[in-house]
């Protein structure tokens, strides 16, 4: 599967939240929420989660093995990056 759409959704001014996005995968699937956080040493991308009758947060959807992760975190935060350069440029 590939990714063939990202939109930053909503920027957000919270400390550590940094935006909410949305992936469509091969024009045919929609993940929302997916989130983009300030960790202490980087932003990382956290997928869209639920907490269970444990008070345990679950993902609802992730990629199942490190390399789509990782390609999946490299393509929405290079789209993060891209978007608030064009917020900041008045494009």
């Amino acid at each position: 599967m590939n990714i063939t759409a990202i939109r930053i959704r909503k920027l957000c001014e919270e400390e550590k939240l940094k935006a909410i996005v949305s992936i469509t995968l091969d024009n045919k699937i929609t993940v929302h929420d997916i989130k983009i956080v300030k960790g202490p040493h980087r932003l990382f991308v956290a997928m869209p989660s639920r907490k269970d009758e444990n008070g345990t947060y679950r993902d609802i959807a992730h990629p199942i093995d490190y390399e789509t992760r990782e390609s999946l975190e490299a393509q929405v935060l290079l789209e993060y990056y891209n978007y608030v350069e064009r917020q900041n440029l008045g494009i």
